[in-house]
Order: C-alpha cells, then sequence, then structure tokens
C-alpha cells in the first residue's frame, strides 16, 4: 500500500509499518497512532479509507521527508557558513560530536590512506624527477 509516497507492505503491523515514514521513530508512532485512531497492532492491509485519511491528517502534523532533510541540510550548511566548531568538522568529513578519531571513525573518513611510505614505482618516479632537477643543463 503506498501512503503519502511512501510504500508500505501489506503484512506489516502498523507499529512497524508507520517507521517507514522518514522522521517517524518508534517513540513518534505511538502519537500519530492515537491522532490517526488506528490500533498499533492492526495490519495496514485491514485500515480502511477512512483511517488511511485519519493517518495521512495526523502526518501532516509531523514533519517527514522531504521537509525534515530541508531542514537538516540548512542546518548543517548553517553551521559550515558561520565556520563553528561542529562546521569545521562536517567540512573536513570527521566525526562532529566527539567520538575518537585516533582508532575509529572509518565510516566518516573512508578507506585508510596509508601515510609515509611509498611503493617502489612512486620512489623511483621521485628519484628520477630529481636528478632531472639537479642535471646540470649543457650551454
Amino acid at each position: 500500500m503506498r501512503i503519502s509516497g511512501i510504500e508500505i507492505p501489506d503484512n506489516e503491523r502498523a507499529q512497524v509499518a508507520l517507521t517507514r515514514f522518514y522522521g517517524i521513530g518508534p517513540k513518534n508512532v505511538i502519537e500519530l497512532a492515537k491522532k490517526a485512531g488506528i490500533e498499533l497492532d492492526t495490519r495496514i492491509k485491514t485500515l480502511t479509507r477512512d483511517n488511511i485519511g485519519n493517518l495521512m491528517k495526523a502526518l501532516e502534523e509531523f514533519q517527514t521527508e522531504g521537509d525534515l532533510k530541508r531542514e537538516i541540510r540548512e542546518n548543517i550548511d548553517r553551521l559550515k557558513a558561520i565556520r563553528c566548531y561542529r562546521g569545521v568538522r562536517h567540512i573536513v568529513s570527521l566525526p562532529v560530536r566527539g567520538q575518537r578519531t585516533k582508532s575509529n571513525s572509518r565510516t566518516r573518513k573512508g578507506k585508510k590512506k596509508t601515510v609515509g611510505s611509498l611503493t617502489k614505482e612512486a620512489w623511483a618516479k621521485i628519484e628520477t624527477q630529481q636528478k632531472a632537477a639537479t642535471a646540470p643543463t649543457k650551454k
């Protein structure tokens, strides 16, 4: 079943299915179900048109999907623009909330980059460039 542009499996319970909306988590589902007048244990396929209409009206009161994503993006852009500590961490792609970076944070930093050692081919290339630069030029 499709509700507000989100595909929800028919056999899922309402409590689990409603968390598919971005911005609706386990805590918000309970409040959303109360406002819509839906039991949390009912399956999505058993909802009537009236229930779905009530659910869509109740969803309008929550900030979800595109609006929420846009607000989060604007907040991050604001932090970057004022160059605060958190903004700089976002710019440099490092953890923002105080996590350690010496041994962890591979998700944020990306694949390991070896620093200090070169391959034989890279070392040979550098040596040939240095020899060419220091060789005396004939006049």
